[in-house]
């Protein structure tokens, strides 16, 4: 049966350490996940959610973002998704008596897995100027609180409005509609914190900002390249798209500063044979030092332009441009340049070149590891410039995989939620609304944080997420939420963002995607965008938390009313009684959503159109794909100091915490730990088991501190160390930033240790 939220917060500075484990999900997995579900659901209602998570009738899974193939499984989930559903579907209430109790300051010295544990918000509520604690509102009230703020500010451009990945299509458009009726384009979402670089640098070299393939040509390739991602946490059920892959054939390469269980060995849990012994993923793993991704794959490019009959000669010559350009720079590759930038060795590049060479279909996933550094465009135009030597663009079986997190956050970019619109984008908004957009562009995530540490921006309004535990220079962006006038959280959970606040507050509770949502035109569904660019349904089945909850449609339906008055002729109310009107417009609007409704229909969905998979055909300035040769780069750091990167642990999903384990990496009970390999403790002095406090280094001489970490020898690269964030970012600094994209670099922070 279903269990009361932890009346305590866990002590979370004397975690357990064992030996880190060699093979992911199996069994544990399966007692785990079930656990959980029944801690926050209780059996009955763990049955009737996880029975419709990712089901072609059911709803789409508020994790990550990969994809469903044709033929679904019966549990179609894996633990980090069942653990996302249990959490939204839990039976634990946050009532006004709770934010009676606990006022703000209360909330404020709380962990964010407490927080997270209290259950959904059952009401609106509302901070008053002066106020200590959160007290019930009704709608009318709260939106017209948020008119009065936004018809005070001095231009549009003072507002901020925020997206969270777990916004619907739907929403979304309607969110970035009344953000420009309004009149700005401050959209910033959390693509700025991740993916940014992988569309900055995606849109430059093959003309669209997304990957280029399907899950079915994931199982067709020879040869799958997973670089700086960590599937068995971030992206479970990926590991049975790479297992099939291996079963057909496919030799996979693993390019990562710590080893991961569940590239080592996935334990399938929908097969016998899989739960007991499982499928060696690997064939090579080449455990770079952090940054150095560049460098390997700019030696790779040279290596392959010399060797003979190894390029696709008609590709590049018919689909290509700058490949003189670029062939002249990469033939200046060092190899020792590269061994010191990679910490690798010349015999496990040579043996990754050889298996590039063997193979016709080569498909290179990535995620953070190489989105967050100063240099990560300049990484993946390299990784496309691999793809492209071999013709691996446009061939079944190959391509680009950038690996989204968020559930639709690629959902939300295309319906149009981006600080950066394309023009095209803005003309069709206006013709279809009879509207005027701006054109100027507006805030991403980082700028958005200094307007309003500065005081042009001042009023913050998330559409989901927890911005505060999301963002770097966690002291820089506190001060600058609590300097605004008004902060504004559209939730489902409590997170660290509602203990932080500007002079006024507002919570508005919102349905989650396992409830029902009945409008006035009777139930409905909403709509999301996966990883793949496939576009399906999502229907809620439970009954929503509480009767006080609106669905996010009709969030932003009311305040485009409260705020833009008679003066809008959009039909805002329309959209909130029927959000099939909404998916006729954006079939108006958006390219590619042509006849929507009758498409989505259809079980599965549909694939949007891609230009450079489809028919190799290349949206890009000079009309081909695009060789770049940028310079390379890779982190120094001075002795004496690590490169630290931030990451998950496996009870967690983003910044939400799930519980206090890490399970692959054997830690358990606590978070406040960094890895760092036995060799460089020795040299740093820091004991296995001993406290320190990690201390960032930054050209603005700022001291960034985040005390009281256990020291955990781990087999991580020479000269890197590792640790959870949102317990780090507040090392990472606010212009510490990749270079084009703006996104923070969480991955390469230069950290000195001093004892705790």
């Amino acid at each position: 049966m279903a269990t009361k939220p932890p009346a305590g917060d866990p002590v979370q500075d004397a975690p357990h350490v064992g030996p880190p484990r060699h093979a992911a999900a199996g069994l544990p997995a399966i007692g785990h996940t079930l656990k959980i579900a029944n801690e926050q659901m209780g059996l009955l209602r763990t049955a009737q959610t996880l029975l419709k998570v990712n089901q072609k009738n059911g709803f789409d899974c508020p994790g990550c973002a990969w994809p469903e193939g044709d033929k679904r499984h019966t549990a179609e989930f894996c633990e980090n998704g069942a653990k996302a559903v249990a959490e939204e579907a839990t039976l634990r209430r946050v009532t006004p008596a709770f934010f009676a109790e606990h006022p703000l300051a209360d909330l404020a010295g709380r962990s964010g897995y407490w927080l997270g544990q209290q259950g959904r918000i059952t009401h609106p509520m509302y901070l008053p100027e002066g106020g200590d604690r959160y007290e019930a509102v009704s709608w009318e009230r709260a939106f017209a609180i948020i008119a009065e703020e936004l018809k005070a500010l001095s231009s549009p451009d003072e507002a901020v409005f925020y997206t969270s990945g777990r916004t619907s299509n739907e929403a979304a458009f309607l969110f970035q509609l009344f953000a420009r009726e309004f009149g700005t384009n401050n959209l910033p979402d959390c693509s700025n914190m991740c993916h940014e670089s992988s569309g900055s640098a995606l849109s430059e070299t093959i003309g669209i900002g997304k990957g280029s393939v399907s899950l079915e040509d994931l199982h067709r390739a020879d040869l799958i390249i997973v670089a700086g991602q960590n599937p068995g946490t971030n992206h479970p059920r990926m590991l049975s798209a790479l297992e099939k892959a291996k079963t057909a054939g496919a030799k996979i390469i693993s390019v990562n500063p710590l080893p991961e269980a569940g590239m080592e060995r996935f334990k399938n849990p929908q097969t016998p044979l899989g739960m007991i012994k499982g499928t060696a993923l690997n064939d090579l793993f080449l455990q770079i030092r952090i940054g150095g991704d560049q460098a390997l794959f700019r030696l790779l490019n040279k290596l392959v332009i010399e060797t003979d009959g190894a390029l696709d000669d008609d590709f590049i010559r018919e689909h290509t441009h700058g490949y003189d350009a670029f062939a002249a720079a990469a033939k200046e590759a060092d190899w020792d340049e590269t061994l010191k930038a990679t910490g690798l060795t010349r015999p496990e590049i040579e043996r990754a070149l050889a298996m590039v060479l063997a193979s016709k279909r080569t498909i290179i996933c990535w995620a953070m590891g190489l989105t967050q550094h100063k240099h990560a465009v300049a990484t993946i135009r390299e990784v496309v410039n691999l793809l492209l030597l071999r013709g691996n663009i446009g061939r079944p079986g190959a391509g680009v995989c950038p690996v989204r997190g968020h559930s639709n956050v690629q959902g939300d970019r295309t319906m149009g939620i981006f600080e950066r619109p394309a023009p095209a984008f803005l003309d069709a908004l206006d013709r279809e609304f009879s509207i005027t957009s701006p054109r100027a562009h507006g805030y991403d995530v980082v700028r958005a944080i200094e307007a309003l540490r500065d005081g042009h921006a001042k009023v913050f309004f998330a559409m989901g997420g927890n911005f505060v535990g999301a963002t770097p220079d966690t002291d820089v962006t506190e001060a600058a939420m609590r300097n605004a006038s008004l902060t504004v959280h559209v939730s489902t959970k409590l997170n660290r963002s509602h203990a932080v606040t500007g002079r006024r507050a507002l919570i508005l509770p919102t349905l989650g995607r396992t409830d029902k949502d009945v409008q006035a035109s009777g139930k409905q569904f909403v709509t999301v965008e996966d990883s793949m660019g496939m576009v399906h349904a999502s229907r809620g089945n439970l009954a929503p938390a509480s009767p006080h909850l609106l669905s996010e449609p009709a969030i932003v339906a009311r305040m485009a009313r409260a705020v833009l008055g008679t003066a809008s002729k959009t039909p805002w109310e329309d959209f909130e009684g029927d959000y099939a009107a909404i998916r006729d417009r954006i079939a108006r609007v958006v390219p590619g959503f042509g006849d929507f409704n009758a498409r989505v229909a259809r079980p599965g969905g549909f694939q949007l159109p891609h230009g450079p998979r489809d028919e190799r055909r290349f949206p890009t300035k000079t009309g081909k794909a695009n060789f770049t040769a940028a310079p390379v780069e890779y982190p120094e750091v001075p002795a004496g100091r690590l490169l630290l990167q931030t990451l998950r642990s496996h009870d967690q999903y983003n910044t939400t915490i799930y519980g206090l384990d890490d399970r692959y990496r054997g830690i358990t009970g606590g978070r406040r730990v960094v890895m760092v390999h036995p060799d460089d403790a020795a040299e740093l002095g820091l004991a296995d088991g001993s406290y320190t406090d990690l201390i960032s280094e930054w050209k603005d001489g700022v001291e960034r501190r985040a005390p009281g970490f256990r020291v955990v020898h781990y087999p991580t690269a020479r000269g890197c160390a590792a640790a959870y964030y949102p317990e780090t970012n507040v090392l990472v600094p606010l212009d510490s930033t990749a270079d084009t994209s703006n996104t923070p670099a969480s991955k390469s922070v230069v950290v000195r240790f001093e004892p705790a």
